[in-house]
């Protein structure tokens, strides 16, 4: 065991980890939403145990709010920056050591977009959102379509499968490693690198979780250390490429980038179709209008997107001292902001619990955030989505769980680790049209 590894888990997770597990234990609605003692289960009821508090909520860690007009103000608001572990009152020894140790380039720390305020995060950003253009989004649906069918044809016909390994994690992992000139090859490794590193987005993670995060950033980042060091030898026409060779960015920085584009390319999409298909077997009468209205799927994923977020939570840091909704949120305060929450708020979503594939407003979630950190791959993943989900049922008409789906012990990130199904017969002529 490293040292370092653990003085950094003790500043940025031991010690919030202890008081969430403390005060869950008192029920703390809150603290019990962010994990608990005994992990995540179905977060929405103390969501709305917590709405009803108001519309900024004061905890033992942060302000928090579950309110939709509030949450986006918040989101566009300058006078507000990306939350860092420094936000939290951590011991000023234990915030030293933990400094002095910098973690390989990763997702969860500067430079990466995702944890940085402008100008460096503008100059971070302006590179790389050529690729997510809606002209090259548009470019790559041929691809979206093969890699679909593709995998559709790998299913057995009339048998039963895990359909978060076996499709929902491999449709995207196939784009964005395309997208960064990663082979084929790799992407299992990727896969599981992901997974270990997804649980540095919560906040007060077992140590176990922290050290194997750790280990797959160092895999992580000696493997984009050659990978990078090929494509300045030979560039292909991937996103990466053209990164390295503008010159832009150091490796440091090419590296937080890739590891970034990674994760955003990948755990939006994945548990976005994990979820459609958990909604959509649920309400039987929202599948058959789809398949009488087909027009519908788009809408169906802003709906998917709204009713059970993917990402269930950001947060913004005060730098300066605001008042919001009649109280004052002092300079380096953390306010949470629970998209999850902000997405059922029946100020803005008539019947909010109700999954509606024609819901007129449905697009006005804020799943994929809001404002200059607005998810730069969302018209990706929506395009994804939309065609894997559709595909999926005029492939396999008549899929059906074949028993419980797990869902990922996580608070930030809200999807299935693992969905049993039963298949069914392959449809001979598949009826999916391009979206």
């Amino acid at each position: 065991m490293r040292p370092h590894y653990w003085f950094r888990w003790l500043s940025q997770q031991g010690t919030p980890r202890l008081v969430l597990r403390t005060q869950a234990r008192r029920g703390d609605p809150f603290a019990m939403l962010m994990g608990g003692p005994d992990g995540i289960r179905d977060p929405y009821p103390l969501i709305e145990q917590l709405r009803g508090q108001g519309r900024l909520v004061h905890t033992k860690l942060s302000w928090a709010t579950f309110d939709h007009e509030l949450s986006r103000a918040i989101l566009r608001d300058s006078r507000f920056g990306v939350r860092t572990p420094e936000s939290f009152n951590i011991p000023k020894p234990l915030q030293l050591l933990a400094q002095r140790s910098p973690l390989p380039p990763n997702p969860v720390e500067a430079p990466s977009m995702l944890v940085i305020d402008p100008p460096e995060h503008t100059a971070m950003r302006k590179p790389v959102a050529s690729a997510f253009t809606p002209r090259a989004i548009a470019k790559l649906r041929d691809r979206v379509e093969t890699v679909t069918a593709e995998l559709l044809e790998q299913l057995p016909s009339g048998g039963s499968a895990d359909l978060v390994t076996s499709f929902a994690a491999q449709v995207p992992i196939a784009i964005i490693s395309e997208m960064l000139g990663f082979p084929d090859k790799d992407r299992a490794v990727f896969l599981d690198w992901g997974d270990r590193m997804t649980p540095m987005l919560d906040v007060g993670i077992s140590w176990r979780a922290h050290y194997r995060a750790l280990k797959s950033m160092e895999l992580m980042n000696d493997y984009l250390d050659g990978h990078i060091a090929r494509l300045r030898r030979n560039p292909g026409d991937d996103i990466l490429s053209t990164l390295v060779s503008a010159g832009e960015l150091d490796d440091y920085a090419l590296k937080a980038t890739a590891s970034l584009l990674m994760g955003a390319g990948f755990e939006t999409t994945v548990n976005l179709i994990g979820n459609g298909v958990v909604q959509l077997l649920a309400h039987p009468d929202q599948l058959e209008r789809l398949r009488a209205q087909p027009d519908l799927w788009p809408n169906a994923v802003e709906e998917v997107l709204r009713i059970d977020s993917p990402v269930q939570t950001t947060a913004r840091t005060a730098l300066e001292d605001v008042e919001l909704d009649g109280i004052l949120v002092h300079k380096n305060h953390t306010v949470v902001l629970s998209l999850a929450g902000a997405n059922r708020d029946p100020n803005v979503f008539a019947d909010p619990t109700r999954f509606d594939v024609g819901r007129a407003n449905a697009k006005d979630h804020l799943s994929f955030s809001n404002g200059i950190h607005v998810c730069l791959g969302a018209s990706l993943a929506r395009m994804e989505g939309t065609y894997a989900l559709r595909a999926l049922f005029d492939r396999f008409p008549d899929l059906t769980l074949d028993g419980t789906p797990r869902r990922r012990q996580l608070f930030t990130l809200h999807g299935y680790e693992h969905m049993p199904v039963r298949l069914g017969r392959r449809a001979r002529t598949p009826e999916s049209a391009a979206v």
